[in-house]
């Protein structure tokens, strides 16, 4: 075991008894940027950080809108597409000794993006004026290739698994 903080087995007891496994909090995505600032920066021109603006006053009220535009809003007062909508609320893997251990981070809740979880809001039912293309939609929210060139991120060094399974 690594020597990196906490045990593991302290760790995942200590969360069985907050009962934290489904009930972590958001960070929000200023949390993420710390360590990854060119993931952030990859975020901040996306349309998933403006997602919520492109509501109508209407729409903003609309949970079926919400759902996919603002869908922690209800929850967390987030109002767009975050790391986390995607990536799983941070509370319990945001820490760096979690982080450095890919294992660990994906046991207390980090998530890697599958196509499957783009499509719960990219689907044939969104309004959308053309069909979802999972591969070329992964490469316009490219957030990994940044850090991965600059090796900041030690989980950076290959793209999502499901990325790399769609080539």
């Amino acid at each position: 075991m690594r020597a990196h903080g906490p045990s593991l087995l302290s760790l995942v007891f200590a969360l069985g008894l907050c009962g934290a496994a489904g009930a972590a909090d958001l960070l929000g995505p200023e949390s993420c940027k710390g360590c990854h600032p060119a993931a952030y920066d990859a975020w901040m021109q996306s349309k998933h950080a403006r997602a919520g603006d492109s509501l109508s006053p209407a729409q903003q009220k609309d949970a079926r809108c919400l759902s996919c535009h603002a869908p922690d809003q209800a929850s967390q007062g987030v109002s767009h597409v975050t790391c986390e909508t995607c990536h799983g609320a941070g509370q319990y893997y945001s820490p760096s000794y979690v982080m450095k251990d890919a294992e660990l981070a994906r046991l207390v809740g980090l998530v890697d993006p599958s196509e499957k979880a783009c499509r719960t809001c990219h689907d044939a039912s969104s309004p959308s004026l053309k069909p979802f293309n999972f591969v070329e939609s992964l490469k316009a929210i490219d957030h990994w290739s940044a850090e991965r060139a600059g090796n900041k991120n030690p989980r950076a060094e290959s793209p999502p698994p499901e990325a790399s399974k769609k080539k």
